[in-house]
């Protein structure tokens, strides 16, 4: 397929490593930083002319507003859509809104999926991302393939767009909430005396094991707080 790719972040950029390396011939549009190592693609001036070199874009966006001015703002990927095409936000964005621009991509005959991930950059080099899809089925299924070279967990939560969206919040409820438990656990073990590498050892082989106790545990060890999923988008 040709594929625009829109925002080669920590997250965008192994992603369209991955679409390339399959042989999808790649566009792309660049802000501040040079075009990702290792990754071959066409380098064109703005999201509008992705969009006209493209039969699928994805975008992989920080936020809302980010989103909706790659996608509507002044030379934005719908001046330059063709019927037919598809687009796929891969961002972690607002349901409602999610809705509001699929309706306004579906009156120029374009599809749209919301497609949030979970997994990090950890999971978007690995290609292992959990995928959430809303959007109807016979979209979905042309963009399988898309998705299969990027993911391991990939579902399609409902056919209205925002459904993808909405089970990603949830996701962040449960991470968010598990995250704060983890601290207060290992915060709570250290200040009455025990080694807290060893309180995590000793929880990893329990019920309270997690994802979030073994990596963000192991972190919190460490006392390594490099920034990562946005407290604000939590």
């Amino acid at each position: 397929m040709k594929i625009g790719f829109i925002g080669l972040g920590v997250m965008g950029a192994p992603m369209a490593r991955h679409l390339a390396a399959a042989g999808h011939e790649m566009a792309t549009v660049l802000n501040r930083s040079p075009l990702p190592e290792g990754l071959e693609a066409k380098v064109v001036q703005s999201p509008a002319d992705v969009a006209r070199l493209s039969e699928v874009i994805i975008t992989m966006l920080p936020d809302t507003p980010d989103v909706e001015r790659v996608l509507f703002g002044n030379r934005g990927v719908a001046e330059g859509i063709s019927a037919g095409s598809l687009v796929i936000d891969m961002s972690s964005i607002s349901p409602i809104a999610t809705a509001a621009f699929a309706a306004r991509l579906r009156e120029a005959g374009a599809g749209y999926l919301d497609a949030p991930v979970s997994g990090g950059e950890v999971g978007a080099k690995a290609a292992s991302l959990t995928i959430m899809v809303g959007g109807p089925n016979e979209e979905f299924e042309r963009a399988l393939p898309i998705f299969e070279r990027l993911g391991k967990n990939i579902t399609l939560i409902g056919e209205k767009n925002g459904a993808g969206q909405t089970c990603k919040i949830a996701n962040q409820i449960i991470v968010a909430l598990n995250i704060e438990a983890v601290a207060e656990a290992l915060v709570f073990a250290s200040k009455a005396g025990c080694d807290p590498a060893k309180v995590r050892t000793a929880l990893m082989g329990g019920f309270a094991s997690s994802r979030v106790l073994e990596v963000h545990g192991e972190r919190m060890v460490a006392r390594t707080f490099a920034p990562g999923f946005r407290v604000r988008l939590h």
